[in-house]
Formats: structure tokens, sequence, C-alpha cells
């Protein structure tokens, strides 16, 4: 039987890590956690769960320290979550046989086709934007796990939501991310498959909560563009302020088929799309 190791990387999320920890308490073989200074009690509750805690400075880039957490796992495969992540008892136990199945095993599986379907197109769009993922050839090292995003205590299921696969179940030592960006891809040195069954990502249980995790995004995307040298004119205002923005939402909300999720599709492809104004004048005007 493989080992699994599930990792965290963490900074003030008392509120959310007992239910991810929770959820993985069964399955993982050694759970490790990053802590960035936590001025609450999250190094309390992941010592409750018998986890391997460190601590590190803060780092903006947060994959900083997820790659720290990665590299801290001793397991032969290892999970790697966010605290305001849930893995289902179904993502759990099939999570515990894709790691000990042969190459064959895991490409005869069956998938419901729909969701199969949709798990190509998305990996496929991602590629499109990020560059190919992982290898074409050799051992399957690394899955990708649909995630189903919920949204004002509902999940939004349209708006180009779903399923959002993020590669998060990874053999050791091969793969990692470069810590360059916050939306990066990780680096995988080997062939990549999917997994079935979501993963819960709670992450805007209110307004509150989006507005900051929105903040917090447009200030990275505004030091991107600094970086960059991107230029600082009406024209690029004009750009990012309507262009950008109207293209985002009628995008989101119409050609995704948000507006099938109601008032929550609404505000979700209107606020996303609100990142593209918000990223560039914190940008223009030096707030960040």
């Amino acid at each position: 039987m493989k080992k699994l190791s599930v990792v965290l990387a963490v900074r003030n999320e008392e509120k959310n890590l007992s239910d991810c920890l929770d959820s993985i308490k069964n399955i993982a073989d050694e759970i490790v956690v990053v802590d960035e200074y936590s001025t609450d009690k999250t190094v309390e509750v992941a010592k409750k769960y018998g986890a391997k805690v460190y601590l590190e400075p803060h780092n903006e880039i947060f994959h900083v320290t997820k790659q720290k957490a990665i590299d801290k796992a001793s397991g032969d495969w290892i999970l790697q979550l966010d605290a305001d992540e849930i893995v289902s008892k179904s993502l759990g136990e099939e999570i515990k046989k894709a790691i000990d199945m042969s190459y064959d095993d895991i490409t005869n599986r069956k998938i419901n086709p729909k969701k199969e379907e949709l798990f190509e197109r998305h990996q496929r769009l991602i590629e499109e934007r990020d560059g190919q993922l992982g290898k074409n050839k050799g051992e399957i090292v690394a899955f990708f796990i649909p995630r189903k995003n919920f949204f004002l205590g509902k999940p939004l299921i349209h708006g180009g939501v779903y399923p959002d696969g993020v590669i998060r179940l990874i053999k050791k030592g091969k793969a990692h991310l470069p810590a360059k960006s916050v939306h990066e891809q990780m680096v995988i040195d080997g062939k990549i498959a999917w997994l079935n069954n979501d993963l819960e990502h709670h992450d805007s249980p209110n307004l509150r909560r989006y507005l900051i995790r929105l903040n917090r995004y447009t200030d990275l995307h505004a030091r991107e563009l600094k970086e960059k040298k991107s230029p600082k004119n009406i024209f690029y205002f004009f750009y990012y302020s309507v262009i950008k923005f109207k293209l985002g939402f009628l995008k989101l909300f119409f050609l995704h088929a948000g507006f099938k999720d109601g008032i929550r599709g609404f505000l979700w492809s209107f606020l996303s799309s609100m990142h593209y104004p918000i990223a560039y004048f914190k940008y223009w005007t030096g707030y960040n």
C-alpha cells in the first residue's frame, strides 16, 4: 500500500481547518501543515489532528509556502489542499485506490461520459492558455481533481466554473510549483490523469470573504502589470475598465450560462469581471 501525505500551507485558517482535516483524517498516513505565523488558533487545530507543523514567514506568492509543504512530505503520494477545501468520502476512497493502481488500471477506469467530455475540454483550455501540462509518455504521476466551488452557501455549476480542475494529487518528486504567480500550474514530470469525484471548495461563504480574496488577487495582478511595465494611459484604462470587463462578464454570464445559477451567478460573473478594472486601477495609481 502506497503512503499518502496530505499537505497544507495556511495562515489564520482556524475557522476552516477543522472541516478540511476532518475530511482527510482517515485517508492520510501523514499530515503536514506549514503555517505562516498565524495569530489565531490555526496551529492548535492542526496539532489536534496529529499534523507535523512547521512555521514559515508570510510570502505574497503563497505558492512558495505551498511548495515548502510539498517538500516536507514523506509519503509516496502527496495530496495538496487549501484549508477551505473538503474531501468527500467518495473522493477520499477514490484517492486511496488511485495511488495503488497500475497504469492499465488507471487508463481503463470508467468515468462518467459527460464528465469526461468536460474534463477534456477544461484541460484543453488550460493548455491553450498555459502550455502543455505534463508529458505524453511515461507513467501517470499526477491527477487533476474536479473542484466544486461554493459561492454564498451553494455550489456554482455554470459560468465556466465547473469542473475547475486542479492538479493536487502528485507522486513525490514528480511535480513542483514554480512559485512565480498565484495562477500558475504545477510542472509535472510525467503523465496526468483525472479523478472522477469532486473536491469541495468553500472559499466564498459570504461576500466579505469573497471581497477579501478579490482584493488580494487584484494586488498580485497589479504587481504583475508593474513587472511587465504595462503602459499607463487612458487607452489602457478604458481597455481594462470597459472592454475587458464587458467581455469578461458577457463570457461568464451568457456564453458559459452563469445566468442558470440565478442571482449568485450574476454576482459571481460581475465581481469576477471587476477584477480587471480594479487591478489596473491599483497599478496605475500605485495603490498596492
